[in-house]
């Protein structure tokens, strides 16, 4: 796999596994300079883990902001320090008394925007230092409560104590405290026995390939094109944000970070959104996205890539 390589690559990321250390592992395995992530999966977690590579690292925090769809295991009447099943047992309740009725109508209630508390084991900072740092040491930091929004939670099965269910949130969503706050709300406690991300915005596991193939199709050089395959290149991995096309003297200029106004890419918020635009060359290269201002009629730079990673 050359080194320019620029583009996506969506991980089937297995459990027992950081997110970083999946991502050092493709980063090894492609002999890519660059690479990251867009949205940290807990180490007992698996599925999609959408990985940048070079350049596209450029794009990261929009790919970051992506609605994630997961299917996880609730298990009902066991709480833990972590609110899933890595942690420390802190309550547990014999009985639980819970018809399918009020199973469905306690998951409804987390329907729509909701209120939720982070975990002590996380990885927000509090002056710098991860959450999960802080607890171990004994110290856990409560942060504030934010909003998140479920826009769909389905039940898939029901087989007490545990029970299947489907979920689509937006960014920032932490199902182990939706399970956490599902049991709380049923009365009996719960804590997330297994989470699977099966899909971040546009990539699902239908476009992931699993770690271990990574390694061992990147040793093979016969199967590189096989790699190669499965990278999706960065002009194509923002499919919702617009596109202006620029010929060569635009791109020339945009390359050497002129400035663009609105007479060169006129732009309609009406029919385009919020003001992002990608521009792509005459080779269908993306080149830059920038943010139009209506003010002064002027294109800001978010980012400008070139050939090189």
């Amino acid at each position: 796999m050359p080194h320019k390589t620029n583009g996506i690559i969506v991980i089937d990321k297995p459990a027992g596994i950081s997110s970083a250390k999946a991502v050092a592992i493709v980063k090894k395995a492609l002999k890519v300079g660059k690479a990251g992530h867009t949205g940290t999966l807990d180490p007992f977690a698996t599925g999609v883990l959408v990985c940048c590579l070079n350049n596209a690292t450029k794009i990261a925090d929009f790919l970051i902001k992506n609605q994630k769809q997961y299917e996880a295991v609730l298990h009902l009447g066991i709480e833990t320090d972590t609110e899933d099943v890595t942690g420390k047992i802190t309550a547990t309740c014999d009985k639980i008394d819970c018809s399918n009725k009020k199973i469905n109508s306690a998951f409804k209630r987390f329907n729509g925007k909701i209120e939720q508390i982070p975990p002590a084991y996380s990885a927000l900072k509090y002056k710098g230092v991860p959450l999960y740092k802080l607890a171990r040491q004994g110290k856990p930091v409560k942060k504030p409560a934010r909003s998140v929004t479920i826009f769909d939670i389905e039940i898939l099965d029901i087989k007490l104590p545990e029970i299947r269910f489907k979920v689509q949130c937006s960014a920032g969503t932490y199902i182990r405290t939706l399970a956490s706050d599902i049991g709380k709300t049923l009365g009996c406690g719960g804590h997330l026995k297994s989470l699977r991300r099966i899909q971040s915005g546009r990539f699902s596991v239908n476009d992931s390939i699993k770690l271990d193939e990574v390694e061992k199709l990147s040793l093979l050089k016969r199967n590189c094109d096989i790699l190669s395959d499965k990278i999706i290149g960065i002009t194509d991995a923002l499919p919702e944000i617009p596109a202006f096309h620029a010929d060569d003297i635009q791109a020339a200029r945009i390359k050497n970070g002129c400035i663009m106004t609105g007479h060169d890419f006129p732009y309609d918020y009406n029919a385009f959104g919020n003001g992002t635009a990608k521009i792509i060359d005459e080779k269908n290269n993306l080149i830059a996205i920038v943010n139009y201002n209506n003010e002064n009629n002027i294109y800001k730079y978010h980012a400008v890539f070139n050939n090189n990673p």
